[in-house]
């Protein structure tokens, strides 16, 4: 039985990175949370890079995702579009209570730095 070397797989590493941060960035993010409630230290610091850093990765290896299946994407849009007459009253609510929500937990600290 001979044994071929199998091809490395660009879609199923990107799609795994883009995994790996979104498990990595709630813990990040809590953790700098909890921490940020303490003077400046060393930790605070590794939380809150280690976070940006899997942001940054994030987004990187998201757009790379695109870009590998913009294909596939753009047909999905297209027929998205054109079965969409106009915005349901569930998206309409949808979007605005993130916007709400959003604003709630954001409100401190615009209120804290004013």
């Amino acid at each position: 039985m001979i044994k071929t070397k199998k091809r490395f797989d660009i879609r199923a590493f990107v799609t795994l990175m883009i995994a790996f941060c979104s498990l990595g960035l709630p813990v990040t993010g809590i953790a700098g949370h909890i921490c940020g409630y303490s003077p400046w230290t060393a930790a605070r610091q590794t939380w809150m890079v280690a976070h940006s850093a899997l942001g940054l990765i994030f987004i990187v290896f998201s757009i790379r995702h695109g870009i590998l299946h913009r294909r596939v994407l753009s047909n999905y849009v297209r027929g998205v579009a054109t079965r969409l007459p106009s915005l349901s009253r569930e998206a309409a609510l949808a979007g605005a209570a993130v916007t709400l929500i959003l604003l709630l937990f954001t409100g401190h600290a615009i209120h804290a730095g004013g």
